[in-house]
Formats: structure tokens, sequence, C-alpha cells
């Protein structure tokens, strides 16, 4: 048996899969989330936006497909624990090149099968997203609490890690994103991807519309974008507080005047911190395939793919020059913002996601429309 376990006392019992015996000797607590999405537990697991976070997942059985490697959304894993219901082994999948679980102990990520994932999901939307210990006994868990109080000097302090630079942790982004700039061949006009924790999808639908893509890391200069003579910017998902990423908000500030952008997900809520607005954290965040959102414009409502803790405050864009164009029908959050001047637009959703139709697509087909006016406009002069 092992267990999660929660600052109040509530534990959640399971049994083991994946890398523990490296983590066992010094538990660390880390965000539980969750989602709720029927399938894509491989980009789930690959999403860089999961980084420093324990994910929850509410469909019953995972792992039932394999792993094929080739669905990942990078090729790396920021995940810390992974908990589920009925963990699978994928035996009839005839193209699997491996299963979730030989993932997990390749890429070091905690496993908890056997959980009532049910009852978890539903302490978490009493209580809003919280910080859990995965422990081999309840009484480890309960200890490891016990000394975190005993030392707690401040609210983010102790062993608990934050998703922020809090405590002199490096921000999540920066543990994400490339290391060097790289560049994906294209017959089309160069565009620049800011890598927050890029997910391949979203670099494919840029290559489906013919874009040479240079992909830049998350700590790239405007100025060093610039030299490149892009013709247009992606700013990119990624895992976090957007309102911690100081250097990330005033690269975009310098640039969202320049070039046509397109901001995905925390490019969205950077994009909003850049022209001043404010973004705050969700009580359980919007993490699964089933989000409807409407088009303020033209009443158009579609169901989206999300994965977010944070959002933008809508009252904070007064003055900005940004106009919320869609908004969430669960809860009314900012899902879509366009510039009032600029040849800017961002989407809180992931429009690379096809949760059933693909006409979500239709936001990067807008992004090549501005990129394409702005090569024309300039052909002009």
């Amino acid at each position: 048996m092992a267990y999660l376990v929660f600052e109040d006392g509530t534990a959640f019992a399971g049994e083991r899969f994946g890398e523990w015996e490296k983590r066992s000797v010094s538990p660390v607590a880390w965000e539980v989330v969750f989602n709720t999405s029927q399938s894509g537990y491989q980009e789930m697991v690959t999403d860089l936006s999961y980084a420093g976070q324990i994910l929850v997942l509410t469909q019953p059985q995972i792992g039932n497909y394999g792993w094929h490697h080739e669905e990942n959304e990078a090729d790396k894993t920021r995940l810390q624990g992974l908990i589920v219901r009925e963990l699978s082994q994928g035996e009839g999948s005839l193209h699997a090149e491996g299963s979730l679980e030989e993932y997990c102990q390749q890429y070091n990520v905690q496993g908890l099968k056997s959980v009532d994932t049910r009852a978890l999901t539903r302490y978490l939307r009493e209580f809003g997203t919280l910080p859990g210990v995965l422990t081999d006994t309840e009484e480890a868990g309960l200890e490891f609490w016990r000394k975190q109080r005993e030392d707690r000097v401040g609210p983010d302090s102790g062993n608990a890690d934050s998703d922020c630079q809090g405590g002199g942790r490096e921000h999540w982004v920066y543990r994400s994103t490339v290391k060097e700039i790289y560049e994906i061949p294209g017959s089309g006009p160069l565009i620049a991807v800011l890598d927050f924790g890029v997910k391949r999808n979203i670099l494919r639908s840029l290559q489906q519309r013919g874009f040479r893509i240079m992909v830049f890391p998350a700590g790239s200069a405007a100025e060093e974008i610039l030299w490149q003579r892009p013709s247009g910017l992606v700013l990119s998902n990624g895992p976090g507080d957007p309102s911690a990423l100081f250097q990330g908000i005033a690269t975009v500030r310098q640039l969202y005047a320049q070039l046509p952008v397109l901001g995905i997900c925390l490019g969205h809520q950077l994009l909003a911190l850049a022209a001043g607005g404010e973004t705050y954290k969700l009580p359980y965040g919007h993490r699964g395939g089933n989000h409807p959102v409407i088009d303020l414009r033209t009443g158009k409502a579609t169901m989206t793919s999300q994965n977010h803790g944070y959002a933008v405050r809508d009252t904070s864009l007064q003055g900005s020059g940004f106009a919320v164009t869609m908004r969430n029908l669960n809860d009314g959050t900012v899902e879509g913002m366009e510039h009032a001047v600029y040849p800017v637009l961002s989407v809180q959703f992931h429009p690379e996601g096809a949760p059933g139709p693909e006409e979500n697509a239709e936001i990067f087909n807008r992004f090549a429309g501005m990129v394409e006016e702005r090569l024309a406009r300039k052909g002009r002069r």
C-alpha cells in the first residue's frame, strides 16, 4: 500500500507503480489537480503544463491502449505524480511500444493506482487545488506535514514545492523550455515560437499551414527574436504562475506591437500581463476535453480542450487595448482576447487539441491570415 496525504490529515490509499525508490527517501509535496478527459493520458503525462503537479485522472480505466511515443507532446515529462483508479497494461493494443507503467518507471514519475479517484476528485472540488505528498505509509505522510508546520516561516516555505519562483526555486517554465534555439523547416513565412513548455501538436498545427518555425527558449530577449526577422510570433502554453515570469512578460511587452501574435494558454495570460492586466488562480483550474466556450461576436459555442490553473481578470483589461472575445460557459472566465489596434489574438484553451470536432483549429487559420495580411501590406510599400 501507499498513500496520498494532504495537510489536513485526509489520506487516499492505493498501490504503487512507476518510480518510488528514488523519491521515498525525501518526499516532496506537489500541487494535486484532476483532469476529466476520457482519453489522451499520453498527451497529459507529457504535457509540460503539468510540471510540478500530481495529476488525478477521473476516467476509471487508464493505460488501456498502451504507450505510443509518436503521441507524446514532449520528449520529457515534468509531471511529479499520477493517480488512477484502474491501471491497464494495454495488452489489447497491437501498436503499443510499451505501457504507461513502463513510461512512468523510465521517466521517474510516482504512480498510485487502485485509488478511489471519484472520492479524491470530490475532495478537490470541495477544498480546491491543494498540495499533497505521496508516501509509503499514512503515518509518514502525517509526519511530513507535522514537520512542515514546525518549519514553516512563510506561506511558500518548507519542502512543499511552489509553481512560482518562491523559496529560491526556478520557475517550472525554465525547467520545461528548450535550452537552445532550433528550426523546423517549411516553405512559408518564418514564425517565431516562444517556448514556455510548448506542445508538439501546436508546432504540427503551424507546420500544416506551411510555416517555417524557429523555436526560442523562454528566456530569450526581444532583440534576439527580432534579429531573425520573423513574420509572426506564437506564445506557447506552459506551467506555473504567469505573474512570476517577469522576464517573459517584459519580452512580450516589447514584441506584441511589432508582430502578428497568437497566444495560447500561458501565452494568452502573458499577453494580458504585458498589457497591464492581471491574472488570478482558479479554485481548481480547468483541465479536461469538454469545456464549452462561446464566441461573443458570433454566438457560436464550441467544446474545447483545456489545462490551466490561472485565468485573466477581465476587469483588469480596461484601457489595455484588449477586448474579451470569448468566455467559458461554465464560469464566465475569459477564454479569448483580441487587440483593437495590433494584429494580436489569444485563447485560454488549446486550439490544437481536438476533443471531438476540430473547429477550434480555425484559430491557427486566423493567425495565418494575420501574417499574410501583414506581409501583403509590407509588399505594397
